[in-house]
């Protein structure tokens, strides 16, 4: 009998189609602004479905202690690779941290809120890993998102709450990021794109995840996830270059 509902593994391959998409549109002028609107904006549906599968990984995980290392192993990975995609011109230089490394700081953010029994250093630790994302792919956001997702839990209203939170943080900071760049509607125009993607994250997560795995190739699901985000960084990076 088919299960209802969309599983974890089917919704991540979902994301790393729109992060592709995104990549894509940020590496190459796409004909068309509309065209590269739509695919910035679809791309940012991946990030909050990645720090909420975070969240639940943490909590399921056989092993907190394999499950970092695998991100740190794969922030390293990926960090050649995401600059050599982001460079702008010919010469390859530091772009910050990609994606995994900021996943890693999401994690370690986890941990504290976690083990760390005092409220104050806990809340330290919290804060001075935020800041350290500064420097790294979704600065601020993915942190903020992982910390909603944390604190909602299992309950669907809570979810969505998250959600609603994670989507308007998300398009006030582009808001407020384009003031004293374009002009007012412009602005806002722009800002409400960019909040289509959390959205349809939010609706995908409450609204059809079955809460299920796949049945069958977890492994290779698994690696894919991890391998998919270096490997498609590199083939751009390098399309790229050779088409300068």
């Amino acid at each position: 009998m088919r299960e209802k509902g969309l599983n974890r593994d089917v919704i991540k391959y979902i994301a790393m189609f729109t992060m592709l998409l995104n990549h894509i549109a940020h590496v190459f002028p796409l004909p068309g602004t509309l065209l590269r609107e739509l695919f910035i904006d679809l791309g940012y549906f991946t990030a909050p479905v990645m720090c909420y599968f975070l969240v639940e990984g943490y909590h399921y995980t056989h092993s907190k202690k394999q499950y970092g290392i695998r991100l740190a192993v794969f922030a390293l990975l990926s960090e050649l690779p995401f600059c050599l995609a982001f460079t702008s011109g010919g010469r390859l230089s530091f772009m910050g941290m990609n994606m995994i490394f900021t996943l890693l700081l999401c994690f370690l953010i986890l941990v504290a809120m976690e083990r760390i029994a005092n409220p104050f250093l806990g809340k330290l630790a919290v804060f001075a890993l935020i800041v350290a994302s500064v420097f790294s792919d979704w600065a601020i956001l993915a942190p903020l998102f992982t910390i909603l997702f944390a604190r909602a839990g299992q309950e669907k209203a809570d979810v969505r709450k998250a959600f609603v939170i994670a989507t308007l943080a998300f398009g006030l900071v582009n808001f407020c990021g384009g003031i004293g760049y374009d002009p007012l509607q412009r602005n806002l125009l722009f800002s409400l794109g960019t909040m289509i993607g959390p959205a349809l994250a939010g609706f995908v997560i409450v609204g059809l995840y079955n809460g299920k795995r796949m049945e069958k190739g977890r492994v290779f699901s698994q690696w894919f996830f991890y391998l998919f985000y270096p490997v498609h960084l590199l083939i751009l990076g390098l399309v790229r270059v050779l088409c300068l």
